[in-house]
């Protein structure tokens, strides 16, 4: 019984080195090699995008708060008040 449990258990690691060999001599084949190029270039690509969208929503924000801050979302003066507001302004002056 114990001899059986020692031949199981080589066979077992036996297939365990051999599958992990053969997936590391599949990545260095060209089709290997190339299908890890592709997958870096595809996160390299996800990542260009994910930092364009954070940079984009980041500048809409910043120009939000400089509108409110310098009041150019207020809405414009009528004519009227416009006029108004000029005719002080050059009799302020005098």
């Amino acid at each position: 019984m114990r001899r059986l449990f020692w031949l199981a258990m080589g066979v077992t690691i036996g297939v365990l080195v051999v599958r992990k060999l053969s997936a590391a001599a599949e990545k260095m084949t060209p089709a290997g090699i190339g299908a890890s190029i592709a997958d870096g270039l595809r996160d390299l690509a996800d990542a260009i995008g994910d930092f364009g969208a954070d940079v984009r929503e980041a500048m809409s924000e910043r120009e939000q708060e400089l509108r409110a801050g310098t009041g150019l979302d207020a809405p414009l003066p009528d004519a009227g008040d416009a006029a108004a507001l000029r005719r002080g302004a050059h009799a302020a002056d005098s």
